[in-house]
């Protein structure tokens, strides 16, 4: 669900513009930069995955980067991954998948469709994708989905650890309205809310979370279904704007463990003053 024609989503008050100034900080340790911690790297090396409603693979933001495309199978009260076409119903999965690419082109995209036509999905869906991602040891996978299932609370952060402990980062987008949804709220996962600045290489960290970080995701020109753009609003694509930083620092360092992504994260974070 997108918010209201000029209005902030859920969890973006923080990095709002007259609220910025509290995020300010003192750094535990000596400032890292962006030169070092990523510098004019693409992202090659390393694989993203989109879960999401699939990625368009011939639409010109992605550009070839689509290496794989699979969806969540429903079978009763089980889910199985299987191959797909590089389609997208809807064009939001498309719309993550090319802002990533537009960081990090370099980047190995793979799409893992678990949302419908209407741009929904179940959640046992969505766990499963989780699953898989994991299982095939990807780097690093976008998340521009949640599930407000109180039921399954205690599932998805069981798997959001097991892809922590396996090292693949997780992004996660806030929910558009507010409330808790999973795995966004978990602290194994780089959560993101939405910001006005029109600059993808502008990202804020919150010292005081859940949301911890706020990257451009008002107003946003993306790709859209059937080759087309549009201009969008929400958390949603905020996140995959931290999602190709994030493949940067994997592909410069591809030791750092997902904790310490997020920590280069919030260490080349902008001044909010």
């Amino acid at each position: 669900m997108n918010p209201p024609v000029g209005a902030l989503p859920a969890w973006s008050e923080a990095f709002a513009g007259g609220k910025r100034a509290g995020l300010a900080r003192s750094l535990p340790f000596d400032a890292v930069d962006r030169t070092w911690a990523f510098g004019a790297g693409d992202g090659a090396g390393v694989t993203v995955a989109v879960i999401d409603s699939g990625v368009e693979g011939a639409h010109p933001a992605i550009d070839g980067a689509l290496v794989e495309s699979v969806r969540t199978e429903l079978r009763g009260e089980t889910a199985e991954v299987v191959p797909d076409e590089p389609v997208d119903p809807v064009g939001h999965g498309t719309a993550c998948a090319g802002i990533i690419h537009a960081s990090a082109p370099g980047a190995d995209l793979v799409s893992i469709r678990v949302l419908g036509p209407d741009n929904r999905g179940k959640g046992l869906a969505f766990l499963e994708a989780l699953r898989w991602a994991t299982a095939q040891g990807i780097q690093v996978v976008n998340l521009s989905l949640s599930s407000r299932s109180e039921a399954l609370h205690g599932v998805f952060h069981e798997v959001a650890d097991d892809a922590y402990f396996a090292n693949t980062v997780l992004v996660s987008a806030a929910n558009n309205v507010p409330g808790p949804s999973y795995p966004s709220l978990f602290a194994t996962v780089i959560s993101t809310a939405a910001h006005d600045i029109p600059d993808p290489q502008v990202w804020f960290y919150n010292p005081s979370p859940p949301v911890e970080f706020g990257a451009y995701g008002v107003d946003v020109d993306v790709a859209w279904r059937d080759g087309g753009r549009i201009r969008a609003t929400g958390n949603s694509f905020a996140a995959p704007h931290l999602t190709g930083i994030a493949a940067l620092i994997r592909a410069r360092h591809p030791e750092a463990s997902p904790f310490e992504v997020k920590a280069l994260l919030a260490a080349t974070a902008d001044d909010p003053t």
